[in-house]
């Protein structure tokens, strides 16, 4: 700790682990895209479903 001027920062005395990634974005990215793409057209079918049964209700006032 003296050698590091007293400094308690735990990133000074562990090291990080060295990882190969093998991370294909493209891939990533696609996968992503299509899941995303997939939710908003289940909200569009959900906001469908409300605004229907929104307009089945009968308010009399």
């Amino acid at each position: 700790m003296k050698e590091l001027d007293y400094v308690l920062t735990p990133g000074r005395y562990v090291g990080l682990a060295v990882e190969e990634d093998d991370f294909d974005f493209g891939e990533r990215f696609s996968s992503l895209k299509a899941e995303f793409e997939a939710q908003l057209k289940e909200e569009a079918e959900l906001n469908q479903r409300i605004l229907e049964n929104l307009a089945k209700v009968k308010i009399d006032g």
